[in-house]
């Protein structure tokens, strides 16, 4: 490490940013196991599921997000001098854009499923993207990635003028030439940002929304019928609302925290924009972690893998 870096993180900002390298690791074997299961569920199969082609999208992007971050923080933390070159810099945060919006989407679609196979709505609309939601899967997916590639590239372009300020000594590195900077050249990036990382967040938060109505209804329904609550389609329907309602959660905290980033609101190594990185880092491996939970397929992937140690073991220590 740099001693321009020693003097301008604090121990509190390094703790941080170790604990968003940590869940990072995490996230990356999390969606390695959902990643794992849904592909080898689907071997020798001729058709992928929507949900599978929705998932493997959505781990895929994520492990490559997580190792660009870590890549990101080493590069930050140990090659300071270097790091801030143009070529490097814009490669990095370009890179770093594509993946964040790619996996932004993949989310929301994700949070759109849900609430299309489980919501029991009779609008023609509705039914209409029910019975052809198969079929729109591919063109969803094909779509985020080329909202997620238009954004990047001119971000590619602009990313240098907007943080050029950073590679000028840290002592002349404050907040006012930053804001100078930032005001002449971030109109396009607030457009783009709005577009590629807003309108995710919308379908996100009214797929949810309307998925919670629609299991209220039913629920309402069911304790009138005298149905009880032990129906297995309505713990189905739970599994899949606290699913979505926590990506709902992780999704808004996401963005709460990529805004504060993408603006440049704090300075270099700072412990507010520390905090932010792994508040960052840890809202994917969560999700993650309850995607797993919720579902039988991907817990038992690391059952079966533990399992077989424990046999290996066995067998070696007879």
């Amino acid at each position: 490490m740099t001693s321009s870096s020693v003097a301008m993180m604090t121990s509190f900002a390094l703790l941080c940013l170790s604990i968003a390298i940590i869940e990072c690791m995490a996230g990356i074997l999390g969606n390695g196991i959902i990643l794992a299961a849904s592909s080898l569920s689907r071997t020798g199969s001729k058709t992928w599921p929507p949900y599978d082609m929705i998932v493997i999208s959505l781990s895929s992007s994520r492990i490559t997000l997580q190792c660009w971050i870590i890549l990101d923080l080493f590069l930050t933390i140990f090659c300071e001098p270097s790091y801030f070159e143009e070529n490097i810099f814009g490669f990095i945060k370009t890179g770093y854009m594509f993946l964040n919006c790619s996996s932004l989407w993949f989310g929301a679609w994700l949070s759109v499923f849900y609430c299309i196979k489980v919501a029991s709505f009779t609008q023609s609309f509705f039914i209409w993207l029910k019975l052809r939601i198969a079929r729109l899967v591919p063109w969803m997916l094909l779509t985020s990635w080329l909202c997620s590639f238009t954004t990047a590239i001119p971000f590619a372009w602009d990313v240098y003028s907007v943080h050029k300020n950073i590679t000028a000594p840290s002592s002349m590195t404050n907040s006012s030439a930053r804001t100078t900077t930032r005001n002449d050249s971030s109109g396009l990036l607030i457009l783009l940002y709005n577009a590629s990382v807003g309108m995710p967040l919308i379908l996100s938060v009214a797929s949810s929304v309307l998925l919670i109505r629609s299991l209220w209804i039913h629920a309402r329904q069911m304790q009138n019928n005298a149905s009880g609550f032990r129906d297995p389609s309505l713990e189905a329907h739970m599994k899949a609302i606290k699913s979505v309602c926590s990506l709902l959660i992780f999704y808004v905290t996401y963005y709460i925290a990529f805004t504060f980033l993408l603006f440049d609101l704090f300075l270099h190594f700072s412990t507010p924009k520390s905090i932010c990185i792994a508040v960052m880092a840890a809202c994917p491996t969560g999700h993650s972690i309850v995607l797993i939970w919720s579902n039988p397929k991907f817990r038992e992937l690391p059952a079966r893998i533990w399992q077989h140690i424990n046999s290996s073991v066995r067998i070696t220590s007879m």
